[in-house]
């Protein structure tokens, strides 16, 4: 592969739906251009971008595939990013390293929700993009049905630049605005217009050629005194307005039979921005922030946006070039982290397949293997002008599995195999619950979190079994309880003899475990306290009605009785220990459960089953906010009624509905279920004896 400076360079993301046409479009921009001699097809496994077993076997796309191709003396490096909804942290990594975007939607089902938060993502880092209506040879495609669905979701103005040549069976290709050509199946010379589009062409030319003569003063005074444009000066306008946000272009393609890639690549050349001529990008430095310059004679500022594991390959870690150069056999500064990496080998990937490079210049797209601790999201610069690339804020998980490891050998690998499939993945993150002892893995849905566990077995070579996660209650008290108690033993030895009385009481949530020393006269020695102390915290850890952690309690140690031979330490902790059960069981013991703030995105139309559902799972809705034909239900919902919520939601909406969630408070759990937690708490224990 040739080497390519920047104003030669095009990051475009590909991004929609699931099973919009991204995959099979990437695949024809790939054989098209000659960087592969057959077209691949994703059911039998031999697209370039989907090469991961796991994706083969699935049949779609479940990481950013990177994809370069040479096109008019320009390297396009194409993003293919997933579609389904569980693995959006991917789409999120490949937007955050574009400097565009081709947003795709199927003719026949237009706008669907992958659609829409690929949108707003393209909205939040403010790319240009390009909408292309898909596979118009398709059964019941429509185009003025599918162009209308985004016309009515987008604030921002749609301009066509080009028409389809027929629908369906007798889709034969494009008419193209700008040239006022038709062009059938890519490679073959094109052709007049035909009689019977003339009108509807004519009329959407006019309206191309007014949206860009907006571009330039210049364009506009002369558009206003001809009425004409030339072709060059209507790309030059239309680059301007899509670059400015003003404008969104739309195309129509059936990628999938090599109709319309030849027109689309043109338009990522003519129209979409060059790393240098994209939004600028600041970083923080030393003495605040620091806009970048995208020349390779800046100082060092990449940015890691994918890792990956295998046993054969090794690691592999892709990074962009935001400023600055990289050159192969190399030392680099990893700013997060604070150490220093050694870059041996450079690659350009497309696919699994590498290509060497001896620089990578700034605005490019390159891989590093075998760094030893760089992870997604760090910063690589120069040690001597420290730099930090802002990260994207992700989506914050919302399904929750137990982890266990199959094995003894798993055991041991377990926590750094899931530290490993984090750091590759930003919505995947895992814990350790101490109320519950289960280690919880938590994703985007059951098909990302199913991936990571097959990705850790094939990859890391480590297997684990998952398990229903259990809520972590608290225990708590409502009133004061005291209680006393007597630990007396007699053996052919010495003795033990500890007798403890306590008083407690509830404090404010949050609050840590208070012990005070309230005994007087002496009856005990403070030096028992610690043993005290130690035998409360114990019960407190384990709790006392159905093994759940107690905190926010206070206690007062402020009467007892110790034997001037027989006491000692251990038997003042059982004595605690003891005297802390029973006071428990006098202070009205109680469960908690965690409530969450749940946010509820909805089309309006669904709003009043989301709202029903909730107040079947206990949910209390706080309130509603709506937007552009999208409701948000605001509510708040116990953790134990949104376990599943992920595959809920999708099931009430047709998969259009998503959710967030975050812990706002805990409440005591209802007299009824707290029974049934208890009963099943010591069935459990019953089962384990």
């Amino acid at each position: 592969m040739k080497e390519y400076t920047t104003e030669f360079l095009r990051n475009i993301a590909l991004v929609s739906h699931g099973s919009a046409g991204k995959t099979m479009m990437t695949e024809a921009f790939a054989h098209f251009t000659g960087a592969t001699t057959r077209l691949g097809k994703i059911e039998e496994g031999t697209t370039i971008s989907d090469y991961d077993e796991e994706e083969i076997r699935r049949k779609l796309s479940l990481y950013t595939g990177v994809v370069p191709v040479e096109y008019r003396d320009h390297k396009l490096n194409l993003l293919d990013a997933p579609g389904y909804t569980d693995f959006i942290g991917e789409m999120i990594s490949a937007l955050r390293v574009a400097d565009s975007a081709i947003v795709l939607v199927d003719a026949v089902s237009g706008l669907e929700v992958g659609t829409e938060l690929a949108w707003r993502y393209c909205d939040e880092f403010n790319l240009p993009r390009m909408l292309v209506i898909n596979k118009m040879d398709r059964d019941n495609a429509n185009f003025a049905k599918a162009l209308a669905s985004v016309e009515e979701f987008s604030p921002t103005r749609l301009i066509k630049l080009q028409l389809p040549w027929g629908e369906r069976q007798e889709f034969k290709g494009v008419i193209d605005l700008v040239s006022m050509k038709a062009y059938a199946q890519d490679g073959k010379q094109a052709e007049e217009i035909p009689a019977e589009m003339q009108s509807a062409v004519d009329d959407a030319r006019m309206e191309l050629i007014e949206a860009a003569a907006e571009g330039e003063d210049a364009l506009l005074e002369k558009y206003l005194d001809s009425g004409e444009l030339t072709d060059e000066e209507i790309i030059r306008g239309l680059k301007k307005i899509i670059l400015g946000g003003t404008f969104i272009p739309v195309l129509v393609a059936a990628a999938g039979n090599m109709k319309g890639v030849r027109r689309l690549l043109d338009a990522v050349v003519d129209l979409m921005p060059s790393p240098s001529q994209a939004k600028p990008v600041s970083a923080q430095g030393k003495d605040g922030e620091e806009i970048l310059e995208v020349i390779d004679a800046a100082p060092l500022a990449a940015y890691v946006w994918k890792t990956t594991a295998d046993p054969f390959v090794g690691k592999q870690t892709f990074f962009r070039v935001y400023s600055g150069s990289v050159n192969a056999d190399t030392r680099v500064w990893n700013q997060t982290k604070e150490l220093e990496e050694r870059f041996g080998s450079v690659y350009v990937m497309r696919g699994k397949e590498q290509f060497g490079v001896k620089v990578v210049h700034a605005g490019d797209i390159a891989s590093v293997p075998k760094l030893t601790e760089t992870a997604t999201g760090d910063t690589l610069c120069d040690k001597g002008h420290p730099l930090s690339l802002p990260v994207p804020e992700y989506p914050g998980a919302l399904y929750r599995v137990a982890i266990e490891p199959k094995t003894q050998a798993d055991a041991a690998k377990i926590t750094s195999s899931l530290t490993r499939l984090c750091e590759e993945d930003m919505t995947l993150s895992w814990y350790y619950e101490t109320a519950t002892r289960q280690t919880i893995l938590q994703g985007m849905g059951d098909q990302h979190i199913d991936a990571a566990i097959r990705r850790a077995e094939d990859k890391l070579q480590v297997n684990m079994v998952l398990t229903e996660p259990k809520v972590p209650y608290r225990e708590g008290i409502t009133k004061e309880g005291d209680a006393m108690y007597r630990h007396k033993k007699q053996s052919g030895g010495s003795g033990q003899f500890g007798e403890v009385h306590m008083k407690i009481s509830p404090v404010e949530e949050g609050e840590e475990f208070d012990l005070s020393w309230d005994v007087f006269g002496g009856a005990i020695s403070r030096s028992y306290e610690p043993a005290i102390r130690k035998g409360i915290t114990n019960v407190m850890k384990d709790g006392v009605i159905a093994g759940y952690p107690m905190n926010s309690v206070k206690v007062s140690i402020y009467d007892g009785k110790e034997h001037p031979v027989d006491s000692k330490p251990v038997a003042f902790e059982i004595a605690a220990r003891g005297a802390f059960k029973l006071a428990v069981q006098n202070a009205g013991p109680v469960l908690f459960e965690p409530i969450m703030n749940v946010r509820v995105y909805v089309p309006d139309v669904y709003m009043g089953d989301v709202m029903g559902d909730l107040n079947t799972r206990r949910g209390r809705v706080m309130g509603t906010e709506s937007e552009r034909g999208q409701t948000t239900v605001i509510a708040q919902v116990p953790l134990a009624e949104m376990l599943r919520y992920t595959t809920q939601i999708r099931s009430i909406t047709g998969g259009r509905g998503y959710f967030s969630m975050d812990l706002d408070h805990y409440e005591i759990v209802p007299q009824h279920l707290a029974e049934e937690i208890i009963a099943a708490k010591q069935k459990e224990d019953d089962e384990e004896e």
